[in-house]
C-alpha cells in the first residue's frame, strides 16, 4: 500500500486516482460492482482512477466519499484524515508540546500514525505504563523475597558452596525488575518495528536503479580499487558528481578539470593514512 505524504513525512502524496483505487481495492470491488452499488457509471468510475484523470463532478465526489465513509477533503488530497475531519483536540488529550511537535515537520507523522495504529501498540503502552509507574516493582520484590528466603534457608541448613547447582538456580531466579521491564518493552518495540519495515518493503525495493547515487557509489568503488588507474578513476568520480560525460571532454577540458580538482581537500587526501600501503585519491 502506498503511503501519503504528511507534514514531516517523506513520501509523495497520493493522487485522487490512487486514493479512489486504493479504497475500491481495499473493499475487494470491481468497477462493475462499484457502479452497481453507487449508481455511477462504470466508465466514469474508471476515468476517475485513470492516469489522465482531469475532473470529477461534485455529485460523484460526495457520493464516493459517503460510500467509502471518508471525507471529501481526503479524496481531494487536502487532508490525510479519512473519517475524523473535525476531531476536537481536547478529546485527543494532546499537550501543547505534542501539538507543536506534530506541526513542526521534524517527525514523519505518517509513520508515527502507523506506529500508534499497530495492533500491538496498546500492549507496548501498557508495558511502558507498568514500567514508568513502578506497578510491577512490588510483585517482583515479593517474588525476590521468597527466593532470597529459600536461599538463606538452604545456606543455613546445608551450607553448600556457591557452585552448588540448586543454589545457583535460586540465585539465577532473582529478578532485576528494571532490566526485566525494559527487556519486555524492547521486545514489544522490536516486533512493531519489524512489522512496519515489512509493510514498507516495497518502498525501498522499488527505488529506481537509474539514479545518481548508484553512479557515485560505482565511481567511488572504482577509485578505491587498487587495480584501477587513480587518475582516471578520480576523474570519473568528479564527472559522475558533476553529471559530466568524461568521454566527451576534450584533452584541454580534462586538464582544466584536473587543475580545479587539485584544489579539493577531498581528492588531495580523502582517506586517513593508516599505513604506507593505503590507497589515496590523487590527481597529479
Amino acid at each position: 500500500m502506498r503511503e501519503a505524504e504528511t507534514k514531516g513525512g517523506g513520501d509523495m502524496a497520493l493522487t485522487i486516482q490512487e486514493r479512489l483505487k486504493d479504497l475500491r481495492v481495499e473493499r475487494g470491488l470491481t468497477l462493475e460492482q462499484l457502479a452497481e452499488q453507487t449508481n455511477l457509471s462504470k466508465s466514469a468510475l474508471g476515468s476517475y482512477e485513470a492516469a489522465d484523470f482531469k475532473d470529477i463532478s461534485h455529485y460523484a465526489l460526495i457520493k464516493l466519499a459517503q460510500f467509502y465513509g471518508v471525507t471529501a477533503d481526503y479524496l481531494l488530497g487536502l487532508s490525510e484524515v479519512k473519517r475524523h475531519p473535525n476531531a476536537d483536540l481536547a478529546d485527543l488529550r494532546l499537550s501543547d508540546g505534542m501539538i507543536d511537535l506534530l506541526k513542526s515537520g521534524r517527525l514523519d507523522n505518517s509513520l508515527l500514525c502507523e506506529l500508534a495504529a499497530h495492533p500491538d501498540f496498546p500492549r507496548l503502552m501498557a508495558d511502558l505504563e507498568i514500567y514508568v509507574n513502578g506497578t510491577a516493582v512490588k510483585q517482583v520484590q515479593s517474588a525476590n523475597a521468597i527466593v532470597d528466603a529459600m536461599s538463606a534457608m538452604i545456606m543455613k541448613q546445608h551450607n553448600p558452596g556457591l557452585t552448588d547447582p540448586q543454589l545457583r538456580q535460586l540465585i539465577a531466579a532473582h529478578i532485576d525488575d528494571d532490566s526485566f521491564c525494559r527487556y519486555i518493552i524492547q521486545q514489544d518495540i522490536n516486533g512493531i518495528a519489524l512489522d512496519l519495515r515489512e509493510a514498507h518493503r516495497d518502498d525501498f525495493l522499488s527505488v529506481s536503479e537509474d539514479n545518481s547515487l548508484k553512479g557515485l557509489l560505482e565511481a567511488a568503488t572504482e577509485i578505491t580499487d587498487p587495480d584501477s588507474d587513480p587518475e582516471q578513476a578520480s576523474l570519473a568520480f568528479i564527472c559522475k558528481w558533476l553529471k559530466l560525460n568524461l568521454k566527451k571532454l576534450s584533452e584541454d577540458e580534462k586538464k582544466w578539470l584536473k587543475k580545479i580538482a587539485q584544489k579539493s581537500d577531498l581528492l588531495k587526501n580523502p582517506n586517513p593514512q593508516r599505513g604506507k600501503g593505503g590507497n589515496t585519491w590523487r590527481i597529479s
